[in-house]
């Protein structure tokens, strides 16, 4: 079978190569799962760079998220073979997959490949952080990177919730795109003061922060919360820690706290994750929510697939199929 591994960590671009591997074989607890499509996701690039939560085993392949067709099932015969499948696993640039059996998330009539790839991180993130935020319908939420796949799911949750919305973007043409989504406040950071324009627009800063940049947009994200707010830092965007303000921290007591969805999940029980699959997929088979896609290339092409996922202005996620 083709994967993608590196065997150091480093630019992708640089470390990434495609091999040929033998075919995985399951262990009884496991389905062996042949991927159909897998999306790029920032967490795999800080992965191969050494940069994520977790570090990498060499050689690894890159990649979380992914859906496919069982080709071998577990020894329960717990999922059929030819069935699709949504999982997670560390390394899904590769053609097939061994997998938990428990693991594997049956994909909802109807879903495409394009968007069930998709379903695990950013849209659960989306729920889990606003299921944990405290924010009721009125607040205010500010969602820097308004326009990334997470910005605009969460935009959309959010609304849905009656949570009015602020968003930064960098490109001025990306403000109507997220105002049709239903934001309710839209700030070119290049061009505007963020905290001059949302104590303008909400009065005394907003409730709650959802930080997936970090650096100097963080730190004057952290300036735009009213007393008592919080922030909650899900990502690295900037590759650059926030430089806290310790005294706007104490006089407005402020608090700042970490999201990793791999956490969250692992704290729910198995109804509260039943609830979180179902609400999700509700979503995203009713079109209540939009996923955009820019563009798709074969595994052999994955190159050509981080040079577009690097560029900047993207207003949609790049698929890897099979």
């Amino acid at each position: 079978m083709k994967q993608v591994v590196f065997y150091e960590t480093g630019l992708p671009q640089e470390v990434l190569k495609l091999e040929e591997a033998p075919m995985p074989q399951p262990k009884p607890h496991e389905l062996r799962v042949k991927v159909t499509a897998r999306n790029i996701n920032p967490s795999d690039i800080m992965f191969v760079r050494g940069m994520y939560g977790i570090s990498p085993k060499f050689p690894s392949s890159a990649g979380f998220e992914a859906v496919g067709e069982v080709d071998l099932s577990d020894e329960r015969y717990t999922h059929k073979v030819g069935e699709r499948v949504i999982f997670t696993a560390i390394g899904t640039w590769k053609e097939y997959v061994c997998i938990p059996a428990e693991m594997a998330v049956p994909v909802p009539e109807g879903m495409s490949d394009d968007v069930a790839c998709q379903v695990f991180i950013n849209p659960l993130t989306a729920y889990g952080m606003l299921e944990t935020s405290g924010l009721r319908s009125g607040d205010w939420l500010l969602v820097t990177a308004g326009a990334s796949a997470f910005g605009k799911l969460a935009i959309q949750l959010a609304k849905a919730k009656g949570i009015q919305v602020a968003c930064t973007v960098r490109r001025e043409e990306q403000k109507s795109m997220l105002e049709d989504l239903g934001a309710d406040l839209v700030i070119n950071t290049e061009v505007e003061k963020l905290q001059k324009v949302i104590m303008e627009k909400t009065g005394q800063g907003v409730d709650v922060v959802f930080d997936a940049v970090g650096g100097l947009l963080g730190a004057k994200a952290l300036a735009c919360l009213k007393n008592k707010g919080k922030m909650m830092v899900f990502g690295l965007l900037s590759l650059e820690n926030i430089p806290l303000n310790s005294g706007l921290m104490i006089f407005k007591d402020l608090k700042i706290e970490g999201f990793w969805l791999t956490s969250w999940m692992g704290n729910l029980s198995p109804e509260e994750k039943q609830k979180a699959f179902k609400t999700v997929f509700t979503h995203l088979m009713s079109q209540q929510i939009k996923l955009d896609i820019e563009a798709k290339y074969p595994l052999e092409e994955f190159q050509k697939a981080i040079e577009q996922y690097e560029q900047g202005g993207r207003n949609g996620k790049i698929i890897l199929t099979s």
